[in-house]
């Protein structure tokens, strides 16, 4: 039996950078559902929160799971469920839910864990100082990840 300890960083944000799920409600909701969503699938979120326009996830990959599998069933799975379930988001005022194709996974040091729990959980704070383009940019440049054209 193999053992496995990999954690990965996602980041994804809605299709557009759109302010979808701008109200905490709305995150909360789509938050606990892909934590659910995700655990029926055989998925480990250690953490998960975000912003009106983009989510952070911290994963810990199981044996049979690739960084592309998980992004594709939770991102799948979430946007038809917030389609499915249009009343419980009037902000979408009849537009469809989409998640943008492109995704950050970094993988994260066991000795940074609390670090990047506590920066996912401090989100709404984060954001009242920063946005979501200059996270990205700084990401970028930071981990010096190469955009393939």
């Amino acid at each position: 039996m193999p053992y496995l300890k990999i954690y990965i960083h996602f980041v994804w944000s809605t299709k557009n950078r759109e302010p979808f799920l701008n109200t905490i409600d709305s995150r909360k909701k789509v938050w606990q559902h892909i934590k659910e969503n995700a655990k029926s699938k055989g998925i480990y979120i250690d953490f998960i929160n975000g912003y009106e326009d983009h989510c952070h996830c911290l994963i810990s990959l199981g044996v049979n799971q690739s960084v592309d599998k998980i992004m594709q069933l939770i991102k799948g799975e979430s946007s038809f469920w917030i389609n499915k379930n249009k009343e419980l988001f009037p902000n979408l005022n009849g537009r469809k839910f989409e998640w943008q194709d492109e995704y950050f996974a970094l993988s994260v040091s066991e000795s940074v864990l609390n670090r990047v729990r506590n920066y996912i959980k401090n989100q709404e704070e984060h954001h009242k100082k920063k946005t979501f383009q200059n996270e990205y940019d700084e990401i970028i440049q930071k981990y010096n990840i190469q955009i393939l054209k």
